[in-house]
């Protein structure tokens, strides 16, 4: 499935990236999902997005995003794809040392390295500005310094790193301000807990502990007063990404319901032939294909160094992108009755992955929120 947007290079690697994914089975398992990612890393399409002088592809988000959502359509959506080379591999690309560049990225890139991010904290939630993971110098050796909590950071137990958003305090004003700092997985005092949850995917959660966590100083990335403009560099891919992870489901849902719908044969008709049946599936291919066009302004206006219009559209993308996704799984569900809810047709477990796109990285509540306020000039409620 191609648009008007795209290049014949993009509809090249879209078809190449779906024949790809479907040559594999479905990722049922951390073994099978990992095998995956590495043939992915091999083949470029993890690093398609990094810069060529270290590993990557030279292209950017818009490359990225349509090889995540082919990987979803053909049945392996890879969540780590949104955390690893979208938000850590970008911010290292543009804020990065020279060492740390020429240490992550290409690993990142080949999927021999993979990187965690942790910013949601336990009561901070969706007020990033309530962080209250904090860092502080260490005067006689020039080492930070960090200590907190984060809840719900995925693969932090496969991931060598994780891309920790800290806040160090401003020496003129007292207050708080984000950073981003690396912090290798078995680094003492780095504590995870792998949290219980329902939602059926290869990658598990967990809460972090970080107590008075010991770190270089070459451990920063970036900028110390640069603030909030690097973190977001981050959640802007961030969005887009899980806009395409929403896309990809939504049409893997889709495609097994129309192929039923087509099959499926009572009083000698097929069900697909039945309004009440291929009305609400067009209008899930709909919704998919309007969540799509947003999905690729956002990456777009991104890769063009729009950070303020790609924010808007990145969070509208993701919004779109939700909403379609979980009406494409339950309207696929809903199309093979009992059958929708077997192993063997592989759409049950959608219906908790589907709503990860409404929940992640951020709600649609507060997407609603920043669209009121940020484009139609609206007062805040809080």
């Amino acid at each position: 499935m191609t648009t008007l947007l795209e290049s014949d290079e993009h509809k090249s690697l879209r078809e190449a990236v779906s024949a790809f994914a479907r040559s594999h089975p479905r990722a049922t398992g951390p073994v099978e999902s990992r095998h995956f990612w590495q043939e992915a890393g091999k083949l470029g399409y993890i690093g398609v997005s990094l810069p060529e002088a270290y590993g990557g592809g030279g292209g950017g988000v818009t490359e990225l995003s349509l090889v995540l959502e082919e990987m979803g359509a053909a049945g392996n959506p890879l969540l780590m794809m949104i955390v690893s080379p979208a938000i850590c591999g970008t911010v290292i690309a543009r804020f990065g040392t020279e060492e740390q560049k020429r240490t992550w990225l290409p690993g990142i890139a080949d999927g021999t390295r993979l990187m965690a991010f942790g910013i949601t904290e336990p009561d901070a939630g969706s007020n990033s500005h309530r962080i209250t993971t904090t860092a502080r110098r260490d005067a006689a050796t020039g080492d930070w310094l960090l200590t907190g909590r984060k809840v719900f950071i995925s693969g932090v137990d496969i991931a060598d790193a994780t891309l920790i958003v800290g806040r160090t305090e401003d020496a003129r004003t007292g207050k708080l301000k984000p950073c981003l700092f690396i912090v290798p997985r078995d680094t003492p005092g780095f504590e995870r807990r792998q949290l219980d949850m329902e939602l059926h995917a290869t990658e598990k959660q967990f809460e972090l502990t970080l107590d008075d966590v010991r770190l270089p100083a070459d451990a920063l990335v970036g900028d110390e007063d640069a603030g909030l403009l690097q973190l977001f560099a981050g959640l802007n891919p961030e969005r887009i990404m899980t806009a395409a992870f929403g896309i990809g489901i939504g049409r893997y849902a889709l495609a097994r319901a129309l192929d039923y719908a087509r099959e499926r044969t009572v009083w000698k008709t097929p069900i697909g032939a039945h309004q009440a049946i291929a009305h609400p599936l067009a209008q899930a291919h709909i919704d998919l294909e309007l969540s799509r066009l947003m999905t690729q302004k956002a990456a777009h206006l991104y890769d063009a160094g729009d950070d303020m219009g790609a924010g808007e559209a990145a969070n509208m993308a993701k919004y779109a992108a939700g909403e379609a996704c979980v009406k494409a799984v339950d309207q696929a569900v809903h199309t093979l009755g009992g059958n929708g809810l077997t192993r063997e047709f592989g759409l049950a477990t959608l219906i908790t992955a589907a709503r990860v796109a409404r929940i992640a990285p951020v709600s649609r509540e507060m997407i609603l929120n920043y669209v009121s306020h940020q484009t139609l000039g609206l007062p805040k409620s809080y």
